[in-house]
């Protein structure tokens, strides 16, 4: 995406050198906006930059994609960390930015559709969850509830880590988000979506994409079966009857005569 990443970046976040981070993309009546995280490793001096581009098809002529600068950013002295962002439309059609890794929590704050941006410099931010180790947020319309997925635990670990997916609902976009026994997410409440199983090791920050009357379940994980590399894996996301999500089994792979690796495809 960057020949050359935006100036502002190493202004914003001077520990940073064109690393980026977990993007989120959404498309926003005529243009894709896509959101990222500019940061250093451990610190709260972040910030989330929105690029965006009136197509993905990168052999369009159109494509190209334009900086469109910070959305928001958070200093050392704040208690929040502006990194992982996630955009959810809501039912009227409000564009909403969820954010938020360790320090108090997971954060909400309201965009305006025509720049992408926050919709005022003031615009209210609204907690969501807190726990001693939770990022990586993702909210999903799913019938009259908004869920809120994040992760508990630590990344980046190879096999060591404890990332899994832990998720609670609201019937309002800002909240409260209670989990399935009725604790509240900010109260340190999330139950379990999708911990480590098989060789998928620390499955972390949940994308739900949908279509044709299905919802899959995106994330990635460490893989067991490879040295502990990262990979990408995605599950068939169902509804229970009380309308909580379900993560299901992965599919088993081909075995005999293909030469192919037994077992199951995470």
């Amino acid at each position: 995406m960057f020949t050359n990443f935006p100036a502002w970046t190493r202004e914003a976040v001077p520990g940073q050198h064109g690393h980026f981070w977990a993007p989120d993309v959404i498309r926003v009546r005529d243009r894709y906006l896509l959101y990222y995280s500019v940061s250093s490793w451990g610190k709260n001096t972040s910030a989330i930059g929105l690029t965006t581009n009136p197509t993905l098809d990168p052999t369009a002529p159109a494509y190209r994609w334009t900086d469109a600068g910070i959305v928001i950013r958070s200093f050392a002295t704040n208690n929040f960390n502006a990194i992982d962002p996630a955009v959810t439309l809501d039912s009227d059609g409000r564009l909403w930015l969820s954010f938020g890794s360790f320090w108090s929590g997971i954060k909400l704050v309201e965009l305006d559709p025509a720049t992408g941006l926050r919709l005022a410099p003031d615009s209210p931010l609204h907690a969501l969850a807190h726990h001693e180790s939770t990022e990586a947020p993702c909210i999903h319309r799913h019938g009259k509830h908004y869920y809120l997925f994040v992760n508990w635990g630590l990344c980046c670990r190879g096999t060591n880590s404890t990332y899994e997916i832990r998720v609670g609902r609201s019937r309002q976009i800002t909240g409260p988000y209670l989990n399935q026994a009725g604790k509240d997410l900010l109260s340190g409440g999330g139950s379990l979506v999708l911990g480590s199983r098989g060789a998928a090791i620390g499955p972390g920050h949940a994308g739900i994409v949908s279509g044709a009357g299905e919802d899959w379940l995106s994330f990635h994980y460490y893989d067991a079966d490879n040295a502990g590399r990262p990979a990408l894996g995605r599950r068939k996301l169902r509804w229970d009857a009380a309308g909580w999500p379900l993560v299901d089994e992965p599919p088993a792979a081909p075995t005999g005569g293909s030469g192919e690796k037994g077992g199951e495809t995470p």
